[in-house]
């Protein structure tokens, strides 16, 4: 009788941990499909953003095309982006990239018919909308991979993800300059 009662214990057990394994694992897997969902999410806004630069530069090239050089940055800064892989490697291709921008605009300044021009204008609006939405779409990576980093480093979890090969996955960053506050000069 007792033999059967230990017996019944230790299938009890098997099957508790069996159980718990497998619902662990699940979630996991749950928790790295919304990681893969949100970067594939960025990855759709960067590809709206990066579309959107030819045309951009095409306007501009019509008004100043003596500031080659300006263009020329901005067409490799997207080459370079476009080719990016990993969010590390993302984020500072995505910061050069906005840099070149930022000169591309600057010297649109310096030409009140671009300023005017109601292609440039719409391109621009497109742009800061594209921005918005990849600032919410880093967001929400940001969020996901911080959860999915929770659940493979917290106990009793982390043995899960240990034995079934879960690593942790990088945070979509601004580079250092970035973080840093901003510095307005007059």
């Amino acid at each position: 009788m007792i033999f059967l009662v230990v017996v019944g214990v230790v299938a009890l057990l098997v099957i508790l941990f069996v159980l718990f394994t497998v619902t662990t694992y699940n979630s996991l897997v749950r928790r790295r499909g919304a990681v893969d969902n949100a970067w594939a999410q960025i990855d759709v806004q960067l590809k709206r953003r990066h579309d959107l630069i030819p045309n951009l530069v095409e306007t501009v090239k019509g008004y100043a095309a003596h500031e080659r050089q300006t263009l020329e940055a901005v067409v490799a800064a997207r080459q370079q982006a476009v080719a990016a892989q990993g969010p590390q490697d993302q984020a500072a291709a995505e910061n050069m990239l906005s840099g070149a921008l930022k000169s591309l605009f600057a010297v649109s300044e310096s030409y009140p018919g671009l300023k005017a021009d109601q292609n440039f204008l719409a391109l621009q609006d497109e742009l800061a909308t594209s921005e918005n939405r990849i600032a919410y779409a880093r967001q929400y990576y940001n969020d996901s991979v911080l959860t999915y980093n929770n659940g493979i480093q917290t106990v009793p979890a982390n043995i899960v993800a240990g034995m079934t090969g879960f690593t942790p996955r990088a945070y979509f960053e601004a580079p250092g300059q970035e973080r840093g506050p901003v510095q307005v000069r007059f």
